[in-house]
């Protein structure tokens, strides 16, 4: 027996992107853009009624076969097993919505959003699994590790290809901020043509956020004492263009962080608490957090304060600022800072 079309979708979980494209393929499945606009109808969840929500589900579809309902919201509103954690007019919400959800008309899609994922207790999760009529998708992020992998799955669904390497280097530069990666996804596939794999080298060249990561690199290198590497990744960069004083800010700004991640992990604090106390996003907090460990507190006030004299000094005219980049990276690059 055909298992009958879900008439009320959970979707939750912080993936915003993903689930933005899923309730868009809802809309399309409406009709054209003007049908679908006129059967759709978004709501408020956290000062959503019962009342205001049975209105909007139980109207009849206008020239079209469904309409969609969007609400954004109340199950976090509403969660709490029955009896604990809820005042008692949210009990009677949940506990009404709970009887009505498996009674929605055919012609209704009812479609209920969390940006965070729910816990499996919440008595409208477990209703939509077990009713017919219902249907759950929890939205999670990728993680670092599986983040190239979903690089090369969506250039594959724009046409194209993204060699192992290139979706690394993506990844790193980018990180999990997934709209963000479809653009550069799009971008990279339309410039390949879709006749070749996109490679490392297309990457550094298309995505603007590449030297920031580049920069990374030349520290990681700096902790571990490798001179030749980060002197390498230095007059890459000089050959590319970039100005000098412009990279002397970069690597100033780079241990400016350093110094206050190291001092927030030494109070304990996590990449994501170091992200939140910082305003930057967790992808380079977290590379942040990794390279405070190849420095102690001392060394990158010595470094900092080493970075300030140079910078006057390149400014006043004393030395030449490429001259003084060559040194200032050997010398950081020494066994003792």
């Amino acid at each position: 027996m055909t298992k009958p079309t879900p008439t009320f979708y959970v979707l939750h979980g912080e993936d915003e992107f993903t689930r933005s494209e899923t309730l868009a393929d809802f809309k399309r499945r409406l009709g054209g853009s003007d049908t679908a606009d006129l059967n759709t109808t978004v709501l408020d969840g956290k000062k959503l009624t019962l009342g205001e929500l049975r209105h909007a589900c139980d109207a009849i579809p206008f020239l079209a076969d469904r309409r969609l309902v969007i609400v954004e919201g109340l199950l976090s509103r509403l969660r709490g097993r029955r009896g604990k954690g809820l005042s008692e007019s949210k009990q009677q919400l949940l506990d009404a919505l709970v009887d009505y959800l498996p009674h929605l008309p055919p012609t209704t899609r009812l479609v209920l959003v969390e940006g965070h994922a729910l816990p499996s207790s919440h008595l409208v999760l477990r209703l939509a699994r077990e009713e017919e009529q219902g249907f759950v998708k929890r939205f999670d992020r990728p993680d670092d590790r599986s983040l190239p992998q979903w690089i090369r799955r969506r250039a594959e669904k724009r046409g194209g290809s993204l060699e192992p390497r290139a979706a690394h280097r993506l990844a790193a530069i980018v990180g999990a901020n997934l709209r963000l990666l479809d653009q550069e996804i799009d971008k990279l596939v339309t410039f390949s043509g879709g006749d070749r794999s996109v490679t490392a080298e297309d990457v550094e060249v298309l995505v603007p956020y590449s030297q920031d990561a580049v920069i990374f690199d030349m520290v990681d290198a700096l902790g571990h004492r490798d001179g030749s590497t980060a002197s390498k990744t230095l007059h890459r960069l000089l050959e590319e263009g970039e100005h000098p004083l412009g990279l002397m800010g970069m690597i100033i700004r780079q241990f400016r962080l350093l110094i206050q991640v190291k001092a927030l992990k030494g109070e304990g604090a996590s990449p994501r608490e170091v992200a939140k106390a910082l305003g930057i996003h967790p992808f380079p907090a977290r590379k942040l957090h990794n390279q405070a460990a190849h420095f102690t507190s001392d060394q990158l006030e010595k470094v900092y304060r080493h970075l300030s004299e140079v910078d006057v000094d390149i400014k006043t005219g004393k030395i030449e600022a490429e001259v003084a980049l060559d040194l200032l990276v050997a010398g950081l690059a020494a066994t003792e800072l």
